[in-house]
């Protein structure tokens, strides 16, 4: 914990840290767009090739959609602490 906090004030300090923040803030929100994307993607192809299994499917994909976004808001709120912090 107090390595991050050493780590968060240094480069909370430099432009480099600004700019490195926005950057993980937006690479964080694309990957979990192309992740989420996926997962929706081949969930359809899946549910294509068998039918039956609709709602085993559709509950993993949910989960698995959930699981991604958790990673992805931590990114975010850690990107927003570098810039605020």
């Amino acid at each position: 914990m107090l390595t991050l906090m050493i780590l968060l004030q240094a480069a909370a300090g430099s432009t480099l840290g600004i700019m490195g923040a926005g950057m993980g803030a937006g690479f964080a929100a694309i990957g979990a767009g192309i992740g989420i994307g996926q997962i929706g993607g081949k969930a359809m192809e899946a549910i294509s090739r068998q039918p039956e299994a609709v709602g085993d499917i559709r509950s993993n994909m949910i989960i698995s959609a959930a699981l991604i976004e958790g990673v992805a808001f931590f990114a975010i709120v850690i990107c927003l602490l570098i810039l605020f912090a």
